[in-house]
């Protein structure tokens, strides 16, 4: 069935397009732009005023627990979350049981895919099993479908292992994502070494675990080539490292994190709330505005979820024994929206960038616009439509997310993916 978009403000800097219009989708694709368009016999007729259609958004860095850990998430409950969440792609990571590090594992995810809410892009192992000493079977992977590689949850500490790493990705031309954590550093650390870990006694994470190893890839990318993403920056100076990287022409990009950009250790109190636990921790505030605007001016390129579900009685247990992380698809849209887009700080053209664009770009898949011929992913976005954070909210296996009980303004109200409905408010 075709659809008609009536009167949506589309936004999309790609095809230098910010105006009121009507959109036909058909078999797939756009057909047409343009306004007063009559609907086609048979065509459903959607009424878009006051919303905001823009490309399909897309997550770089989730985690889907499939195979091997369903009971948290499933590739089809994790793409359900996707499109409630308005992404129409998502690149799930390779830290699964076992760990996607083959490329019969990658075909499976691939396989799985084609019954999912939404696109799935995977994301293949650096190293076999995660443990950094064996290169993982890269080109095997590539073949398959992977379309990048990343370790992550752990850093790949042998800086030889790193650059083997390096290499071989840029003989596929594939970008490296990298999870930046010092282990001899970062040890047992639990939050933010200073403040937060003094006032709750807990073991301290220092930055300096994260911007170590943020240097030494950059000098591993300076010496290799190739294509280096650094996932989930966290600190000012980790921050400042990236730009001046950029200044001297490395090919490299990085990601920030909705709780990153709008929670830091000052949320952590007496409650020990472990869905507040992250890896890395919440930092301070002056960090968080040091990535608000980085992501301002072009120095972070996208941001990423690194939707991590868990299940209640594992986020049950004393903060040191809880695991890390926060879901986030489902909220991501929702705090750009009223934390930067409606207090002025972010303009829309600079959202569907860093959340629609530019992960696409980093991933290597097919651009998407809201232009004639392009395949019709596609997210249309109530700005105006008030959520608070509940459990029931979401479509997720899992809960443990850290913005429970925020009052938000804005959603998407209709997710495209593949020209067909794949979510309606």
């Amino acid at each position: 069935m075709s659809l008609l978009l009536k009167g949506a403000h589309a936004i999309d800097p790609s095809a230098a397009l910010d105006a009121t219009v009507d959109v036909l989708i058909a078999e797939g694709a756009v057909a047409q732009v343009g306004e007063d368009l009559a609907a086609p016999e048979g065509a459903r007729v959607i009424d878009c005023a006051g919303k905001v259609l823009v490309p399909g958004l897309t997550d770089v860095h989730v985690h889907f627990r499939d195979p091997g850990l369903e009971y948290k998430e499933t590739i089809l409950t994790g793409s359900q979350a996707a499109v409630h969440g308005g992404f129409t792609d998502v690149a799930p990571m390779a830290n699964t049981k076992p760990v996607i590090d083959n490329g019969a594992a990658v075909s499976a995810i691939v396989e799985k895919g084609r019954a999912a809410a939404c696109h799935i892009h995977p994301v293949g192992a650096c190293t076999k099993g995660l443990k950094g000493v064996e290169l993982a079977e890269m080109g095997d992977m590539a073949a398959a479908g992977a379309v990048a590689f990343s370790d992550d949850g752990k850093g790949i500490q042998n800086s030889g292992m790193m650059r083997r790493v390096m290499d071989y990705a840029k003989m596929f031309n594939k970008v490296v994502m990298a999870h930046e954590q010092d282990a001899g550093l970062v040890e047992n650390g639990q939050v933010n070494e200073g403040d937060a870990s003094t006032r709750l006694g807990l073991a301290g994470w220092p930055a300096a675990g994260e911007e170590a190893m943020i240097a030494r890839d950059i000098e591993i990318l300076r010496l290799t080539g190739g294509r280096l993403h650094l996932q989930h920056v966290t600190t000012a100076h980790g921050i400042e490292l990236v730009r001046q990287a950029k200044d001297e022409g490395l090919d490299i990009t990085c990601e920030v994190t909705p709780h990153h950009l709008f929670l830091n250790e000052d949320d952590l109190t007496a409650d020990y709330d472990t869905n507040l636990k992250m890896n890395p921790p919440l930092r301070t505030r002056a960090d968080n505005e040091a990535l608000i605007e980085a992501l301002i001016d072009g120095v972070a390129d996208v941001v990423a979820t690194d939707h991590a579900p868990h299940a209640a009685h594992e986020k049950a247990l004393e903060f040191e024994h809880a695991p890390f992380g926060t879901t986030g698809l489902e909220t991501a849209l929702p705090l750009m929206l009223t934390n930067l887009v409606a207090t002025g700080r972010l303009s829309w053209n600079r959202l569907v960038e860093v959340m629609a664009l530019e992960p696409r770009r980093i991933l290597g898949v097919d651009p998407v616009s809201v232009a004639v011929g392009s395949a019709a992913d596609l997210t249309l976005i109530d700005p105006e439509t008030p959520l608070t954070v509940t459990p029931e909210y979401f479509k997720s296996k899992s809960a443990n997310s850290a913005f429970l009980g925020q009052h938000l303004r804005g959603a998407a109200s209709l997710t495209i993916v593949g020209g067909a409905i794949a979510w309606e408010a």
